[in-house]
Protein backbone atom coordinates (compact mmCIF):
# COMPACT_ATOMS: atom_id res chain seq x y z
CA UNK A 1 0.00 0.00 0.00
CA UNK A 2 1.36 3.62 -0.96
CA UNK A 3 0.61 6.35 1.59
CA UNK A 4 1.00 10.00 2.33
CA UNK A 5 0.67 12.04 5.30
CA UNK A 6 -1.83 15.17 4.13
CA UNK A 7 -2.33 18.47 6.77
CA UNK A 8 -5.20 20.82 6.23
CA UNK A 9 -7.19 23.62 7.70
CA UNK A 10 -10.62 21.45 7.35
CA UNK A 11 -11.06 17.78 6.65
CA UNK A 12 -13.03 19.22 3.86
CA UNK A 13 -9.82 19.83 2.39
CA UNK A 14 -8.16 17.30 3.55
CA UNK A 15 -10.76 15.12 1.37
CA UNK A 16 -9.79 17.39 -1.73
CA UNK A 17 -6.23 16.86 -1.70
CA UNK A 18 -6.49 13.07 -1.24
CA UNK A 19 -9.30 12.24 -4.25
CA UNK A 20 -6.72 14.48 -6.38
CA UNK A 21 -3.63 13.05 -5.81
CA UNK A 22 -4.56 9.26 -4.90
CA UNK A 23 -8.09 9.03 -6.39
CA UNK A 24 -11.34 8.36 -5.05
CA UNK A 25 -10.16 4.52 -4.26
CA UNK A 26 -8.34 5.74 -1.87
CA UNK A 27 -8.92 4.92 2.41
CA UNK A 28 -7.84 6.88 5.49
CA UNK A 29 -5.30 4.92 7.97
CA UNK A 30 -5.94 7.28 10.67
CA UNK A 31 -6.31 10.84 11.25
CA UNK A 32 -5.99 13.45 13.85
CA UNK A 33 -6.18 17.42 15.07
CA UNK A 34 -2.96 18.96 15.37
CA UNK A 35 -2.63 22.41 17.29
CA UNK A 36 0.27 24.69 16.97
CA UNK A 37 2.35 26.26 20.11
CA UNK A 38 1.51 29.69 18.81
CA UNK A 39 2.81 32.72 20.16
CA UNK A 40 3.61 32.87 23.96
CA UNK A 41 1.01 29.68 24.44
CA UNK A 42 -2.00 31.94 22.34
CA UNK A 43 -3.43 31.86 18.63
CA UNK A 44 -2.77 28.36 18.75
CA UNK A 45 -4.02 26.88 15.04
CA UNK A 46 -5.84 23.79 14.56
CA UNK A 47 -5.36 21.43 11.60
CA UNK A 48 -6.66 18.19 10.36
CA UNK A 49 -3.67 15.50 9.85
CA UNK A 50 -4.48 12.99 7.56
CA UNK A 51 -3.01 9.38 7.10
CA UNK A 52 -4.03 8.21 3.62
CA UNK A 53 -3.24 4.74 1.45
CA UNK A 54 -4.37 3.67 -1.62
CA UNK A 55 -3.68 -0.40 -2.77
CA UNK A 56 0.11 -0.89 -4.58
CA UNK A 57 -1.91 -2.70 -7.59
CA UNK A 58 -3.71 0.70 -8.36
CA UNK A 59 -2.31 1.64 -11.22
CA UNK A 60 -1.23 5.73 -10.81
CA UNK A 61 1.10 7.96 -13.24
CA UNK A 62 2.20 9.58 -10.22
CA UNK A 63 4.91 8.63 -7.20
CA UNK A 64 4.05 9.21 -3.53
CA UNK A 65 6.31 9.42 -0.76
CA UNK A 66 6.00 6.66 2.21
CA UNK A 67 6.88 7.60 5.52
CA UNK A 68 9.08 5.28 6.95
CA UNK A 69 7.90 3.35 9.76
CA UNK A 70 9.37 0.48 11.91
CA UNK A 71 6.82 -2.98 12.59
CA UNK A 72 5.48 -1.57 15.39
CA UNK A 73 3.94 1.28 13.48
CA UNK A 74 2.77 -0.55 10.46
CA UNK A 75 1.14 -3.17 12.77
CA UNK A 76 -0.68 -0.27 14.60
CA UNK A 77 -1.26 0.94 11.09
CA UNK A 78 -3.08 -2.78 9.81
CA UNK A 79 -5.03 -2.67 13.11
CA UNK A 80 -6.51 1.14 12.49
CA UNK A 81 -7.25 -0.19 9.00
CA UNK A 82 -9.90 -2.61 10.12
CA UNK A 83 -11.37 -0.48 12.54
CA UNK A 84 -11.52 2.54 10.50
CA UNK A 85 -12.14 1.06 7.19
CA UNK A 86 -15.74 0.74 6.99
CA UNK A 87 -17.12 3.91 8.57
CA UNK A 88 -14.56 6.69 6.76
CA UNK A 89 -14.16 5.03 3.27
CA UNK A 90 -17.24 7.46 2.86
CA UNK A 91 -14.99 10.16 3.24
CA UNK A 92 -13.54 9.47 -0.27
CA UNK A 93 -16.02 7.88 -2.13
CA UNK A 94 -18.04 10.56 -2.73
CA UNK A 95 -17.90 10.69 -6.50
CA UNK A 96 -20.98 12.23 -7.85
CA UNK A 97 -21.72 13.77 -4.91
CA UNK A 98 -19.76 17.18 -5.01
CA UNK A 99 -21.31 18.89 -1.97
CA UNK A 100 -18.54 18.99 0.90
CA UNK A 101 -20.91 16.46 3.13
CA UNK A 102 -20.35 13.85 1.58
CA UNK A 103 -17.18 13.64 2.75
CA UNK A 104 -18.09 12.37 6.13
CA UNK A 105 -18.80 9.35 7.65
CA UNK A 106 -22.10 7.61 7.77
CA UNK A 107 -22.46 8.30 11.47
CA UNK A 108 -22.92 12.04 11.08
CA UNK A 109 -24.87 11.80 7.49
CA UNK A 110 -28.13 12.26 9.41
CA UNK A 111 -27.18 15.79 10.76
CA UNK A 112 -25.18 17.22 8.43
CA UNK A 113 -28.21 16.46 5.89
CA UNK A 114 -30.37 18.62 7.99
CA UNK A 115 -27.88 21.35 8.40
CA UNK A 116 -27.82 21.45 4.58
CA UNK A 117 -31.71 21.22 3.76
CA UNK A 118 -31.88 24.48 6.60
CA UNK A 119 -29.67 26.19 4.89
CA UNK A 120 -27.15 26.75 6.77
CA UNK A 121 -23.86 28.90 5.21
CA UNK A 122 -21.12 26.75 5.10
CA UNK A 123 -19.16 28.92 6.95
CA UNK A 124 -21.03 27.94 10.11
CA UNK A 125 -21.42 24.00 9.23
CA UNK A 126 -17.30 23.69 8.06
CA UNK A 127 -16.40 24.47 12.06
CA UNK A 128 -19.65 22.38 13.12
CA UNK A 129 -18.89 19.42 11.27
CA UNK A 130 -15.38 19.55 11.85
CA UNK A 131 -15.89 19.44 15.75
CA UNK A 132 -18.16 16.79 15.58
CA UNK A 133 -15.47 14.25 12.98
CA UNK A 134 -12.96 14.93 16.04
CA UNK A 135 -15.94 13.61 18.67
CA UNK A 136 -16.80 10.89 16.55
CA UNK A 137 -13.25 9.86 16.28
CA UNK A 138 -12.69 10.10 20.45
CA UNK A 139 -15.49 8.38 21.18
CA UNK A 140 -15.33 5.27 22.45
CA UNK A 141 -19.24 4.51 22.28
CA UNK A 142 -21.67 4.74 19.96
CA UNK A 143 -21.74 8.10 18.00
CA UNK A 144 -25.60 9.00 18.60
CA UNK A 145 -27.63 11.64 16.54
CA UNK A 146 -28.71 12.79 19.63
CA UNK A 147 -25.12 13.57 21.18
CA UNK A 148 -24.12 15.15 17.60
CA UNK A 149 -27.63 17.66 18.53
CA UNK A 150 -25.94 18.40 21.99
CA UNK A 151 -22.77 19.55 20.31
CA UNK A 152 -24.24 21.51 17.54
CA UNK A 153 -26.54 23.40 19.71
CA UNK A 154 -23.43 23.64 21.84
CA UNK A 155 -21.55 25.61 18.93
CA UNK A 156 -24.32 27.69 17.39
CA UNK A 157 -24.08 28.95 20.70
CA UNK A 158 -20.79 30.44 21.01
CA UNK A 159 -21.75 31.85 16.93
CA UNK A 160 -24.67 33.59 18.76
CA UNK A 161 -24.74 34.27 22.38
CA UNK A 162 -22.55 37.58 22.08
CA UNK A 163 -25.73 39.37 19.73
CA UNK A 164 -28.33 41.01 21.71
CA UNK A 165 -31.65 38.91 21.77
CA UNK A 166 -35.45 40.70 22.96
CA UNK A 167 -37.92 42.89 21.45
CA UNK A 168 -38.54 46.19 22.44
CA UNK A 169 -36.73 47.31 25.51
CA UNK A 170 -38.97 50.38 26.81
CA UNK A 171 -36.16 52.39 27.34
CA UNK A 172 -36.45 54.29 23.73
CA UNK A 173 -39.93 56.42 23.20
CA UNK A 174 -39.83 56.22 18.93
CA UNK A 175 -39.38 52.48 17.53
CA UNK A 176 -38.57 52.68 13.65
CA UNK A 177 -39.56 49.74 11.90
CA UNK A 178 -37.64 49.35 8.76
CA UNK A 179 -38.36 46.88 5.83
CA UNK A 180 -39.32 46.39 1.97
CA UNK A 181 -43.03 46.11 0.79
CA UNK A 182 -44.42 43.02 0.95
CA UNK A 183 -42.43 41.61 4.52
CA UNK A 184 -45.56 42.36 6.83
CA UNK A 185 -44.44 45.39 8.37
CA UNK A 186 -47.22 46.85 9.31
CA UNK A 187 -48.89 44.14 10.77
CA UNK A 188 -46.08 43.07 12.77
CA UNK A 189 -45.97 47.01 14.22
CA UNK A 190 -49.62 46.28 15.06
CA UNK A 191 -48.02 43.30 17.39
CA UNK A 192 -45.63 45.09 18.89
CA UNK A 193 -48.00 47.91 19.85
CA UNK A 194 -51.02 45.81 21.25
CA UNK A 195 -48.09 43.71 23.64
CA UNK A 196 -46.94 47.16 24.83
CA UNK A 197 -50.65 48.16 25.68
CA UNK A 198 -52.37 44.78 27.06
CA UNK A 199 -48.98 43.36 28.45
CA UNK A 200 -46.63 46.93 29.72
CA UNK A 201 -49.75 49.56 30.15
CA UNK A 202 -48.10 51.81 27.41
CA UNK A 203 -49.80 54.84 26.02
CA UNK A 204 -48.57 54.23 22.26
CA UNK A 205 -49.09 55.88 19.16
CA UNK A 206 -48.59 55.73 15.43
CA UNK A 207 -46.36 57.88 13.15
CA UNK A 208 -46.59 56.79 9.49
CA UNK A 209 -44.30 57.73 6.46
CA UNK A 210 -46.03 55.44 4.08
CA UNK A 211 -48.27 57.46 2.40
CA UNK A 212 -47.30 55.61 -0.78
CA UNK A 213 -49.83 53.12 -0.13
CA UNK A 214 -53.31 53.94 0.88
CA UNK A 215 -54.22 50.21 1.75
CA UNK A 216 -50.95 50.46 4.71
CA UNK A 217 -52.42 53.42 6.11
CA UNK A 218 -56.57 52.17 6.34
CA UNK A 219 -54.79 48.88 7.82
CA UNK A 220 -52.91 50.53 10.24
CA UNK A 221 -56.17 53.39 11.05
CA UNK A 222 -57.92 50.18 11.97
CA UNK A 223 -54.91 48.99 14.47
CA UNK A 224 -54.85 52.28 15.57
CA UNK A 225 -58.83 52.43 16.53
CA UNK A 226 -58.30 49.41 18.54
CA UNK A 227 -55.88 50.00 20.42
CA UNK A 228 -57.17 53.34 21.07
CA UNK A 229 -54.08 54.85 20.13
CA UNK A 230 -53.86 58.44 18.10
CA UNK A 231 -51.99 58.14 14.68
CA UNK A 232 -50.34 60.64 12.40
CA UNK A 233 -49.34 60.68 9.27
CA UNK A 234 -46.45 63.03 7.96
CA UNK A 235 -45.22 63.85 4.72
CA UNK A 236 -42.23 65.95 5.34
CA UNK A 237 -39.81 67.02 8.41
CA UNK A 238 -41.76 69.50 9.48
CA UNK A 239 -44.63 67.15 9.67
CA UNK A 240 -42.49 64.48 12.06
CA UNK A 241 -41.53 67.42 14.34
CA UNK A 242 -45.32 68.18 14.53
CA UNK A 243 -46.40 64.86 15.18
CA UNK A 244 -43.54 64.63 17.87
CA UNK A 245 -44.56 67.03 19.68
CA UNK A 246 -48.25 66.13 19.74
CA UNK A 247 -47.50 62.66 21.28
CA UNK A 248 -44.95 64.44 23.85
CA UNK A 249 -47.16 62.61 26.56
CA UNK A 250 -47.05 59.16 25.35
CA UNK A 251 -44.72 56.29 26.59
CA UNK A 252 -43.86 54.79 23.29
CA UNK A 253 -44.49 55.95 19.49
CA UNK A 254 -44.05 53.38 16.46
CA UNK A 255 -43.37 54.84 13.23
CA UNK A 256 -44.01 52.64 10.26
CA UNK A 257 -41.80 53.93 7.27
CA UNK A 258 -42.85 54.43 3.73
CA UNK A 259 -42.85 50.08 2.31
CA UNK A 260 -40.66 51.14 -1.09
CA UNK A 261 -38.32 48.96 -2.96
CA UNK A 262 -35.13 49.59 -1.33
CA UNK A 263 -33.35 48.18 -3.74
CA UNK A 264 -33.11 51.84 -5.18
CA UNK A 265 -30.95 53.93 -3.39
CA UNK A 266 -33.17 57.10 -3.95
CA UNK A 267 -35.81 55.85 -1.45
CA UNK A 268 -32.92 54.90 1.59
CA UNK A 269 -31.58 58.59 1.35
CA UNK A 270 -35.09 59.54 1.26
CA UNK A 271 -35.79 58.21 4.49
CA UNK A 272 -32.89 59.16 5.96
CA UNK A 273 -33.76 62.70 5.49
CA UNK A 274 -36.57 62.67 7.36
CA UNK A 275 -36.54 60.08 9.93
CA UNK A 276 -34.21 61.67 12.78
CA UNK A 277 -32.89 57.81 13.90
CA UNK A 278 -30.13 58.96 16.26
CA UNK A 279 -32.64 60.70 18.86
CA UNK A 280 -34.59 58.46 21.46
CA UNK A 281 -35.07 55.49 19.14
CA UNK A 282 -34.54 52.11 18.26
CA UNK A 283 -34.59 50.66 15.07
CA UNK A 284 -35.55 47.38 13.66
CA UNK A 285 -35.51 45.50 10.01
CA UNK A 286 -38.51 43.62 9.25
CA UNK A 287 -37.32 40.74 6.79
CA UNK A 288 -39.69 37.84 5.52
CA UNK A 289 -38.30 34.35 6.20
CA UNK A 290 -39.42 32.91 3.05
CA UNK A 291 -36.91 35.13 0.76
CA UNK A 292 -34.00 34.26 -0.58
CA UNK A 293 -31.05 34.72 0.97
CA UNK A 294 -29.55 37.19 -1.44
CA UNK A 295 -31.94 39.21 -1.56
CA UNK A 296 -32.48 39.17 2.00
CA UNK A 297 -28.60 40.42 1.65
CA UNK A 298 -29.23 43.15 -0.89
CA UNK A 299 -31.76 45.10 1.84
CA UNK A 300 -29.66 44.82 4.50
CA UNK A 301 -26.76 46.22 2.41
CA UNK A 302 -29.03 49.32 1.38
CA UNK A 303 -30.18 50.01 5.01
CA UNK A 304 -26.64 49.67 6.13
CA UNK A 305 -25.86 53.04 6.87
CA UNK A 306 -29.29 53.45 9.44
CA UNK A 307 -28.17 52.05 13.43
CA UNK A 308 -30.12 48.96 13.06
CA UNK A 309 -29.98 46.88 15.96
CA UNK A 310 -31.63 44.00 15.51
CA UNK A 311 -33.95 42.12 13.10
CA UNK A 312 -37.18 40.69 12.96
CA UNK A 313 -38.27 37.70 10.78
CA UNK A 314 -41.66 37.37 9.48
CA UNK A 315 -43.79 34.34 8.15
CA UNK A 316 -41.25 31.72 9.68
CA UNK A 317 -44.74 29.32 9.55
CA UNK A 318 -44.59 29.33 5.93
CA UNK A 319 -41.00 28.25 5.20
CA UNK A 320 -39.31 24.94 6.13
CA UNK A 321 -35.89 26.49 6.30
CA UNK A 322 -34.49 28.66 9.55
CA UNK A 323 -30.70 28.62 8.47
CA UNK A 324 -30.75 31.80 6.53
CA UNK A 325 -32.01 33.54 10.01
CA UNK A 326 -28.84 32.31 11.90
CA UNK A 327 -26.11 33.06 8.71
CA UNK A 328 -27.68 36.75 8.73
CA UNK A 329 -27.17 37.25 12.31
CA UNK A 330 -23.89 36.13 12.25
CA UNK A 331 -22.56 38.06 8.65
CA UNK A 332 -24.12 41.13 9.76
CA UNK A 333 -23.68 41.00 13.72
CA UNK A 334 -27.27 41.60 14.33
CA UNK A 335 -29.32 40.89 17.16
CA UNK A 336 -32.91 39.18 16.67
CA UNK A 337 -35.98 40.94 17.95
CA UNK A 338 -38.99 39.19 17.05
CA UNK A 339 -40.54 36.53 14.60
CA UNK A 340 -43.82 36.01 13.56
CA UNK A 341 -46.12 33.20 12.49
CA UNK A 342 -49.54 34.49 11.61
CA UNK A 343 -51.44 37.11 11.08
CA UNK A 344 -53.25 36.72 14.41
CA UNK A 345 -52.90 40.48 16.38
CA UNK A 346 -51.06 39.87 18.60
CA UNK A 347 -50.96 36.26 19.27
CA UNK A 348 -48.78 35.60 16.28
CA UNK A 349 -44.98 36.97 17.36
CA UNK A 350 -42.34 35.10 19.89
CA UNK A 351 -39.75 37.55 21.49
CA UNK A 352 -36.67 35.98 20.31
CA UNK A 353 -33.94 34.84 22.85
CA UNK A 354 -31.22 32.17 21.93
CA UNK A 355 -32.52 29.13 23.16
CA UNK A 356 -35.45 29.46 21.51
CA UNK A 357 -33.93 30.31 18.03
CA UNK A 358 -31.52 27.20 18.77
CA UNK A 359 -35.13 25.20 19.26
CA UNK A 360 -36.52 26.17 16.70
CA UNK A 361 -33.46 25.47 14.17
CA UNK A 362 -33.01 21.98 15.52
CA UNK A 363 -36.43 21.22 15.94
CA UNK A 364 -37.10 19.37 12.53
CA UNK A 365 -34.52 17.32 13.19
CA UNK A 366 -35.70 16.52 17.27
CA UNK A 367 -38.90 15.75 15.98
CA UNK A 368 -37.84 13.04 13.08
CA UNK A 369 -35.45 11.06 15.61
CA UNK A 370 -38.73 11.27 18.14
CA UNK A 371 -41.45 10.00 15.41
Amino acid sequence: MKMKKYTASTMPEAMKLIRKELGDDAVILSSKVVYSKGFLGMFKKKTIEVLAGMDTYEQSSKTFEVPPMVPQESQKVSIEIKKELEDLKQMVKSIGRPEMLSSYPTEMKTLMDYLQEQELSEELITPLSDELFVHLKNSAADFEVEDQITITENLLKTQLEHLPFGGVSYTKKYINVLGPTGVGKTTTIAKMAARAVLEKKKKVGFITTDTYRIAAIEQLKTYAGLLQAPLEIIYNENDLQEAMVKFDKLDIVFIDTAGRNYKETKFVKDLQKLIEFEVNTETFLVLSSTSKQKDMEVIIEQFSEFPIEKFIFTKVDETNTIGSIINLMVKYNKGLAYYTDGQEVPEDIMEASLEELLKLFLKGIRYERSS
